[in-house]
């Protein structure tokens, strides 16, 4: 039987392991993002505006899980690097959509590789791989209360 305090030992935290995690992956994806320019929430605000090419604001931050206050000055200066546009809605100015640009367009060409080039630093088998990602979306959903997959 342990002590009480066997809660508090950093072995026994899930958060740890996935915080590391997490930043060694981010890590990893720097060298192949400073190529393009981009922050790690740069590109998947890029990611989400190459699959949806225009959606509002509110929508961009419920699928990369960002609040405004984070959200807006990302956007912000990935419309000064020309990739999106930003206007507001004529019927509800309180409404922003962002748009990609034809600049932001050109920039997946650019990335095409990255996913792949990542897989190849993370040495994890296929069916481990899908296995993380579905428990790893569980989670997201259990913390968020909101289905994501």
């Amino acid at each position: 039987m342990g002590d009480k305090y066997d809660a508090l030992r950093l072995e026994n935290q899930l958060c740890f392991p996935l915080y590391v995690c997490a930043k060694e992956i981010v890590r990893a994806y720097k060298s192949y993002l400073d190529e393009l320019d981009l922050t790690y929430t740069q590109y998947i605000t890029m990611m989400v505006m190459w699959e949806h090419r225009e959606l509002r604001v509110k929508e961009v931050g419920e699928r990369l899980f960002l609040d405004s206050s984070t959200l807006t000055p990302l956007l912000k200066r990935l419309e000064e690097k020309g990739y999106i546009t930003r206007r507001r809605s004529d019927k509800d100015e309180r409404d922003v959509f962002v748009a990609i640009t034809k600049e932001g367009e050109a920039l997946r060409d650019r990335a095409i590789a990255i996913p792949e080039r990542l897989a190849s630093c993370v040495a994890l088998e296929p069916n481990k791989a899908t296995e993380l990602y579905r428990t790893l979306y569980e989670i997201i959903g259990t913390l968020t209360k909101r289905s994501v997959i």
